[in-house]
């Protein structure tokens, strides 16, 4: 096959192909990079190959830096840009099911690219767009099928992790797992204790933000592997309920753990111990509990103050949640709610504590953060126009209210 027109990112890296060349090596662009570029997909990482070792790579280019020099990976740099250039090598041992025990360095193509994981990422690139495949992957991705280059239980054996990329990318491309492979996933599952929680969660939301999510979702829970993911071995039928979905689409990764969240049914003590277990922020999982918080109103009369506190990004994916789990409250009333909001944040307020010690001669302390938050809740809820002589009348009234009350109880 021909690449007819060469992705501009290509073209940028393409003299540093052309100087490994140009020295007497092999060089290519390889890997996920190479298969976008085919299905016309944006590409988000160039990689190269080389048959040059990395002292050779480090005698061709002036500018380099050892980045991955045991694994035979230096970044060369050029014009501004970091390239990260990898000898062909083969790789044994595993003893952890995620890192080579050895890396041995070679001069072949043919034995670097069976030692990736799918048939699909095992294609290399030339300079002049011929596309290399020793595998079968061009029949796999015009058959929108999924297949472990060779033994796929070797390859699981070799980094488990390759069992979530399986299924994530049988959601991201919307291709169908071939039955040795999805039969290799369910009979090796149990090893996806052995990875990361951090990598497996990078899998996972991928998987959530596919093209085909119940596709993945249906793979996932086939073969077992949730019952080897943080909180997820109990949870099958939850899990199942999120795949029937019928518009299953979700926008980015506080959409997904918020699904999750109110699928499992979780309280705001829960959603931190899950979210803690995944391995996600704090800032993910304050927002979880705002949408949250948005979600549990859906069949009541809804509360502005609810919305304002969730603040914008929070309120935007519960509006999308509420459409995607069909619930009472539409996702457009909801952002009709927000939008109306007299304002949507405390700095809004047309007065500030520091206007109350100045007008009204308060003193710093409880009592003025008091008068601050009723007047922020009133204005929210339209009971006081955002009005700062509005405002300081309140204030005035609420200051002379606690000053008769404190006279009294001393009296």
């Amino acid at each position: 096959m021909q690449v007819e027109k060469i992705p501009q990112e290509f073209m940028v890296a393409l003299p540093l192909l052309q100087q490994i060349r140009a020295a007497g090596f092999e060089a290519y662009f390889v890997g996920g990079s190479v298969r976008d570029t085919i299905l016309g997909l944006p590409i988000h990482d160039v990689d190269i190959a080389t048959s040059a070792y990395p002292a050779e790579i480090k005698a061709i280019f002036e500018r380099t830096v050892d980045t991955g020099i045991e694994h035979g990976t230096v970044m060369v740099l050029d014009h501004g840009e970091g390239y990260e250039i990898t000898t062909f090598r083969t790789e044994s041992g595993y003893q952890d099911f995620r890192r080579p025990d050895k890396v041995e360095f070679v001069r072949s193509l043919k034995e670097d690219l069976k030692r990736r994981d799918l048939t699909i990422n095992a294609l290399a690139l030339a300079p002049d767009g011929t596309v290399i495949d020793m595998f079968s992957g061009l029949d796999d991705l015009e058959n929108k099928t999924i297949r472990a280059v060779g033994d796929p239980t070797e390859r699981f054996f070799e980094d488990a992790l390759r069992m979530m990329r399986t299924v994530r990318f049988a959601s991201q491309l919307d291709f169908k797992i071939e039955p040795q492979t999805l039969q290799a996933i369910k009979a090796n599952a149990h090893l996806l204790e052995k990875i990361a929680v951090e990598r497996i969660q990078v899998e996972w939301i991928k998987l959530l933000l596919g093209k085909n999510v119940v596709q993945g979702l249906d793979a996932f829970l086939e073969t077992k592997l949730y019952k080897y993911c943080p909180q997820f071995a109990t949870r099958e039928q939850a899990l199942r309920k999120i795949a029937k979905l019928p518009q299953l689409k979700l926008a980015d990764e506080l959409e997904c753990w918020a699904l999750l969240a109110y699928v499992f049914e979780l309280t705001p003590k829960q959603v931190r111990s899950f979210l803690k277990a995944w391995k996600t922020s704090n800032e993910i999982s304050t927002e979880v509990q705002n949408v949250l918080a948005i979600l549990e109103q859906a069949t009541s009369d809804l509360d502005p103050l609810v919305c304002y506190h969730a603040k914008e990004r929070a309120t935007k994916a519960a509006s999308h949640l509420l459409d995607i789990l069909q619930l009472p409250l539409t996702g457009a009333k909801l952002l009709q709610t927000y939008t109306a909001l007299p304002i949507k944040d405390k700095a809004q307020l047309a007065l500030n504590g520091k206007d109350l010690l100045q007008t009204l001669g308060l003193k710093p302390g409880p009592g003025l953060g008091k008068i601050l938050n009723t007047l922020e809740q009133k204005v929210v809820l339209g009971e006081l126009a955002n009005d700062k002589t509005v405002l300081l009348a309140q204030a005035e009234d609420r200051k002379s209210t606690r000053l008769n009350s404190s006279h009294l109880v001393r009296n």
